[in-house]
């Protein structure tokens, strides 16, 4: 099969699920943001909007298959991304130690996409940690509350987790580096994944730049804006 016998096939899929992963992304960025204008004092968690989104998308099978199929696609992205990495080091062989004057035209972060990802993994580690493993995971286990450094926890109140994570100054620094390293990771990414499927030519290459550039900023500035938020509302 083409999508994994050949090396333009391999970057496609790596661009679709690349694609898949940045739409996925807007949709966290925007329920995050409803964390920020939701009601800070509350006595039955609910009566919190982020919280009622989080209770929404608990165990529920809907939630469970979207995280299934989430995770498939972050999987696929990540065995193809190493399976590109390899085959682009065994065809520039002993080329890639020998000191050549880059292109102004090659930027840092096409030069670096794979470091840049591996430290949006560990990112990704550790989110899972702080959120999916204290919240959903929980509630697929049966369990109605997380143990956290306060006490039990309802398993769907992802504001206290939020505020839990941030008020922890070494978490809140660890968050702004992997989302710095999300933005250079992006700014390459989308625009490659469309050059890749077709969708660019000598006119759009630049302005599918620019629009990468501009929804990557906005995606990882809305995400820090939760953090420092919240970091600040801990002091």
């Amino acid at each position: 099969m083409w999508l994994k016998n050949s090396s333009i096939g391999r970057k496609v899929v790596m661009s679709v699920t690349g694609i898949a992963l940045v739409l996925f992304l807007t949709f966290h960025m925007g329920m995050n943001l409803v964390a920020v204008f939701s009601n800070p004092d509350y006595t039955d968690p609910l009566n919190n909007g982020y919280n009622q989104i989080c209770h929404f998308l608990g165990a529920n099978w809907y939630a469970l298959v979207g995280t299934l199929g989430l995770a498939a696609l972050f999987i696929i992205h990540i065995i193809y991304a190493i399976w590109l990495t390899i085959q682009n080091r065994k065809a520039r062989g002993n080329e890639r130690y020998d000191v050549v004057e880059r292109r102004e035209t090659v930027k840092w972060a096409s030069q670096n996409m794979f470091v840049l990802g591996l430290i949006v993994v560990i990112g990704l580690g550790l989110h899972l940690f702080n959120f999916w493993y204290n919240m959903q995971f929980q509630e697929i286990l049966g369990h109605e509350t997380a143990v956290t450094a306060i006490g039990n926890v309802a398993v769907y109140d992802g504001y206290q987790f939020i505020k839990l994570a941030f008020a922890n100054p070494i978490y809140t620094a660890l968050y702004v580096v992997w989302l710095v390293a999300l933005w250079f990771h992006l700014t390459h990414g989308f625009w490659s994944a469309i050059q890749t499927i077709g969708w660019s030519n000598d006119l759009w290459i630049n302005r599918w730049k620019t629009i990468s550039n501009i929804y990557s900023t906005i995606i990882v500035v809305c995400f820090l804006f939760v953090v420092v938020w919240f970091y600040v509302g801990s002091l």
